[in-house]
């Protein structure tokens, strides 16, 4: 079994790390790293500490429009694929490096399979949403991550060649919190103590490319009950200094460097609560039994705020002061998204519908209750 698998933004370095070694184990991967995060803490840093193997190529693209940007991803990496002829393309998420290889995956004689299919935020405004939505319907094999995403790509008549596997992130993260407990010390250097600071992350183009919805939120921010760590993303530190934002953020919270995965839940998995964006990072939270404050009006991760572990509050500075401040907290805690063996069942699935497997090397996965 030949799979080529594409990754370029952190949160796919995260889930491809478990998905990769079970691969190797049975067949051959070829590993593409589009560049989409190019920057060594973006990037480099994750191969490292989560022990993927270096990408056989590199496609070297950087930020751009998404336009632009899909369209020389799609442009690089045709070749790659003629060079490799793989039986699979493995895809993961919902950025444009997700999109760029359904769509020269669908023009090839290869199985596009997405992971993380049949998300849906209802919201395509959003690039993500688009990319998922449009991936999931050029991909033969729809990997679910939970039962509402099997339902989710029904309703859009997409049935065939769907399995509900359970989150890919949920096997990292169980990986990642007992190495990170004992590698990182994170803590110790910023002087923190667990349960005692409030976590921040701010991406989307929503909240940092419209002035009022970042200042609002750095207001609600500053006015959090305990201190704030802010692990802040190259393009937030662009946009904090173009609108004026940055004597008072970095007067006021503890802005930071983008950290490594280890660290990173490290630091998720101490926070007293969460303040972010991040789809990936609500998700995290929610596996840690972090509490989430999302900065958004919408989430792919519904579950979460179904299961009260995370408040949708947009970015209005009141609803985000009123989530830092009031002391709530879940009466349960369900596991919606799996049992951590959701990398095992993908590549026991990907080994069946190809039927290419070694009867020696075949990987065997119990199907979700």
């Amino acid at each position: 079994m030949r799979v080529c698998s594409i990754v370029g933004a952190r949160p796919q370095f995260v889930k491809a790390a478990v998905v990769s070694r079970k691969i190797r184990d049975v067949g051959e991967e070829t590993l593409v790293h589009t560049g989409q995060h190019y920057d060594e803490e973006m990037s480099d840093v994750f191969f490292e500490e989560l022990d993927i193997p270096e990408p056989e190529y590199n496609l070297g693209v950087a930020s751009d429009t998404h336009g632009r940007q899909t369209a020389a991803m799609i442009t690089r990496l045709e070749p790659v694929l003629e060079s490799v002829q793989p039986d699979a393309i493995l895809l993961y998420g919902d950025t444009n490096s997700t999109l760029a290889g359904a769509i020269v995956g669908s023009k090839r004689d290869a199985t596009v399979a997405h992971v993380e299919a049949g998300l849906r935020s209802g919201n395509r405004e959003m690039p993500e949403e688009i990319n998922r939505i449009l991936t999931d319907h050029a991909s033969e094999l729809c990997f679910a991550p939970s039962e509402a995403a099997v339902g989710n790509l029904a309703a859009e008549g997409i049935s065939e060649g769907v399995f509900w596997t359970g989150d890919v992130m949920y096997d990292a993260l169980l990986e990642a919190r007992d190495r990170s407990s004992e590698a990182s010390s994170i803590l110790s250097e910023l002087g923190l103590r667990e349960g005692e600071f409030v976590l921040a992350t701010v991406h989307r183009q929503r909240n940092t490319d419209v002035r009022s919805n970042l200042a609002s939120i750095v207001d609600a921010l500053v006015d959090a009950p305990l201190p704030v760590v802010f692990p802040a993303h190259p393009r937030t530190v662009d946009r904090l200094q173009a609108y004026g934002l940055w004597e008072r953020a970095t007067e006021e919270l503890e802005v930071i460097e983008p950290q490594g995965y280890l660290d990173f839940v490290r630091l998720l998995d101490a926070a007293e609560r969460v303040a972010t964006d991040s789809g990936g990072v609500q998700k995290e939270a929610f596996f840690l039994e972090t509490r989430c404050v999302t900065l958004r009006e919408e989430t792919e991760w519904e579950e979460t705020v179904d299961a009260g572990w995370n408040q949708l509050v947009g970015s209005d500075p009141a609803r985000i002061r009123a989530a830092l401040a009031a002391d709530w907290y879940p009466n349960s805690h369900p596991r919606p998204y799996g049992d951590g063996l959701a990398s095992r069942r993908i590549v026991s699935l990907l080994q069946r519908e190809l039927d290419v497997a070694d009867p020696d090397r075949r990987l065997e996965a119990a199907p979700l209750d």
